[in-house]
């Protein structure tokens, strides 16, 4: 165990965290099915799983194993797309009709975990780029559709 790389390891999770929390924040406040909790965790979560996959090569290397690993980054984005796509589809509901609630929730968390990724890939900068048009686009396409299509008031209409 190397003391340095697991703090620095933890504080890009803490990171990925933090900027999950920034959209799972806007979630929270519009009374939405997947909040603060959430977004935390999937970002969280999709940072460490990378971390951890790059960790998981090395200790094989250090263990003197024969069988040559190496990690495919490409199959653990895939691997957490797919989860969180499950995830995702937890929060869409179908009403009847043409209503359905809880895509924009569900695009808010796929999202989420793409940032968990980015942070852990060292593209902090997209990360935190990412986040904050996230919170731009729930924030003002809301008000857009309030103020211009006689939508309802911020807060009832974005799911």
């Amino acid at each position: 165990m190397s003391l340095p790389s697991d703090l620095e390891s933890f504080a890009m999770v803490a990171l990925a965290g933090l900027l999950g929390g920034v959209i799972g924040f806007e979630r929270e406040i519009a009374d939405k099915p997947a909040g603060l909790r959430t977004h935390i965790f999937v970002a969280a979560g999709a940072a460490l799983l990378v971390l951890l996959a790059e960790g998981a090569v090395d200790f094989f290397r250090r263990s003197g194993s024969d069988t040559e690993i190496a990690a495919d980054p490409i199959r653990i984005i895939q691997a957490i797309v797919i989860g969180i796509s499950f995830l995702g589809t937890g929060t869409i509901i179908h009403r009847g009709g043409d209503e359905v609630e809880g895509l924009t929730t569900a695009a808010s968390i796929f999202l989420t975990a793409a940032i968990g990724i980015a942070v852990a890939l060292d593209r902090i900068w997209l990360a935190v780029g990412t986040t904050l048009l996230a919170l731009l686009v729930l924030t003002m396409v809301n008000w857009i559709e309030w103020k211009l299509l006689d939508k309802s008031p911020p807060g009832n209409s974005s799911d």
